[in-house]
């Protein structure tokens, strides 16, 4: 029996919600991509996941298709731009100011933003680039 696509995410989800370790979830998120490579959340949460598991080269990657696929989600702006900083790349500010008129128009994702950044760091304390665009994001507000 193979799972769905979407009850296939909905487990991952789950599971990382549950406190499971990023670099066991990456092969299921990376599944959800290659068998649905237009869904933007996938490719948002194999992002983070990467940037979990210190690997931001491939997080890079993964976040630049999920901006692709949706411009205006500020998640996946925020992988990019953690992803840009701990790669050393230029040209992060766009993505940071883009997310920042995102999350001041929208109460909801501001605050998704605030508990993402939490999340990430309760699970790797001491994120030097998440706390840097927090910062960015939150200054202000």
């Amino acid at each position: 029996m193979t799972n769905t696509v979407d009850s296939l995410f909905d487990t991952g989800l789950e599971r990382y919600k549950a406190g499971e370790a990023p670099a066991s979830l990456i092969p299921v998120f990376k599944e959800v991509c290659e068998r649905a490579p237009k869904s933007s959340s996938a490719w948002t949460c194999l992002a983070w996941l990467y940037l979990l598991d210190n690997k931001p080269s491939l997080a890079s990657k993964a976040a630049n298709k999920a901006v692709k696929l949706n411009p205006q989600d500020p998640q996946a702006r925020l992988n990019l731009a953690v992803a840009m900083l701990e790669n050393g790349e230029k040209g992060l500010r766009q993505h940071i100011d883009f997310a920042q008129q995102l999350i001041f128009v929208n109460e909801e994702w501001r605050d998704e933003i605030k508990s993402s950044i939490e999340d990430g760091l309760s699970r790797k304390p001491d994120w030097k680039s998440l706390e840097k665009v927090r910062n960015w994001l939150f200054e202000s507000n």
